[in-house]
């Protein structure tokens, strides 16, 4: 007898992922019944088919082994879509030793140290933002206001970005992400800008992450080449800008769409920090198809074999509802203890830009909660629209009033 996984995945082919959500801050309803199985055929924007894994225990496993490699550029290996190989780049390799030699040298860069410093200007950049937001008045689309303007700030000052050239960066990005692909034009630009960019940095290094990058050094692996410092610079720009917007605009509608537990936090600010964790859980920018792996070896999950040159999807969106780990995960949940979302991965490819975006989310959303305690959306949250084309399936807009 077909399981109930089965009648929705298919035998042949999969079902088509990323699932559509019902709503705009819903997970799909197809996650909690594929977990009925451990593993799962799904069918990629690509065409391509992966085996998506399903429950918590399995898929953080698979983060950490060996056997799932994060190189792409294999025979056979499946894609994402037809045209959009931003993870793909045959000159970087994304496994172990040599993504552990590169990680290294950047995260001598990118410190806790230097995150936490970055704190102060993150609050006044918000501080900024949301004064001008109150003196132009309601309504307002806080993606344009707030969400979008703050971390392309941010990111461009860790990065040394002179401000004359930080609005520049958003017609840059804005296609990297598409399932289409990205602008030739804007991949273009954005590669000249580095490159000149890092040049600048060469000759007069300055007090932020490119120089310290053009700097860091390992006593047994040297430093950063010509093409990892300008591919690392760049990814940075991608991932510490535009996710993370997402993010914000995320997580603000989140919290509205939740008056109660927005009254919570507004109650006891201490809850701040869990409340950030939550939503990460809920994993409100896309799914978990750039998670995508290759499978080098035969490799068993829940009795399964998934054969060696296979793809797969360790999904945290899946993972993040396992009701095995997370007690009612179908609630919002601001005081959820030992939330271990892994909604940043695990393990060797755990986001480097992970303490960052922690920082922005809690300093806008305190913010926020401090200066426009009577915050609200304008529309039901079923109308608030997402971009489903784009990888991190955007919020187009967050409109609210006060």
């Amino acid at each position: 007898m077909d399981t109930q996984a089965d009648r929705l995945a298919g035998a042949a082919t999969g079902c088509p992922y990323p699932f559509h959500r019902p709503a705009p801050l819903e997970q799909p309803k197809e996650l909690a019944d594929l977990r009925a199985e451990p593993v799962v055929k799904v069918l990629l924007p690509s065409g391509d088919q992966a085996w998506m894994v399903t429950r918590y225990a399995d898929v953080r496993a698979l983060l950490a082994d060996p056997r799932i490699s994060r190189n792409l550029n294999r025979p056979g290996a499946a894609r994402i879509s037809k045209t959009n190989k931003l993870f793909q780049d045959p000159r970087m390799d994304p496994d172990p030793p040599e993504h552990t030699r590169i990680r290294r040298l950047v995260m001598k860069a990118l410190t806790a140290t230097r995150v936490e410093r970055m704190r102060p200007r993150v609050q006044q950049i918000a501080d900024e933002l949301v004064a001008d937001l109150v003196r132009q008045g309601p309504p307002a689309d806080l993606n344009e206001t707030l969400a979008y303007p703050l971390p392309i700030r941010v990111v461009c000052e860790l990065l040394g970005v002179p401000v004359q050239d930080q609005q520049r960066f958003r017609v840059w990005t804005s296609s990297f992400k598409s399932i289409s692909g990205s602008s030739e034009q804007n991949r273009l630009a954005l590669d000249n800008y580095m490159r000149e960019l890092i040049e600048t940095k060469r000759k007069s290094p300055a007090d932020d992450l490119i120089s310290a990058m053009i700097a860091a050094r390992d006593e047994d692996d040297g430093r950063l080449s010509e093409y990892e410092l300008h591919w690392w610079s760049r990814l940075l720009v991608l991932v510490g800008y535009e996710t993370t917007a997402v993010q914000i605009g995320g997580a603000i509608a989140m919290m509205l769409a939740h008056p109660d537990q927005f009254a919570l936090v507004q109650e006891d600010p201490d809850l701040m920090k869990s409340a950030v964790e939550e939503i990460l859980r809920w994993k409100l920018v896309g799914s978990s198809v750039t998670m995508l792996r290759y499978v080098t070896e035969d490799v068993e999950v829940g009795g399964v074999t998934i054969p060696a040159g296979s793809s797969i999807i360790p999904a945290a969106d899946s993972a993040n509802q396992d009701e095995s780990v997370f007690e009612h995960p179908e609630v919002f949940d601001v005081t959820r203890k030992d939330n271990i979302h892994l909604t940043f991965s695990a393990g060797t490819h755990f986001c480097a830009g992970a303490a960052l975006g922690r920082v922005e989310l809690e300093v806008v959303l305190a913010t926020l909660l401090r200066e426009l305690p009577n915050l609200r959306l304008t529309v039901p949250v079923e109308r608030i629209r997402r971009d489903e084309k784009h990888l991190l399936e955007s919020f187009l807009e967050i409109p609210v009033t006060w």
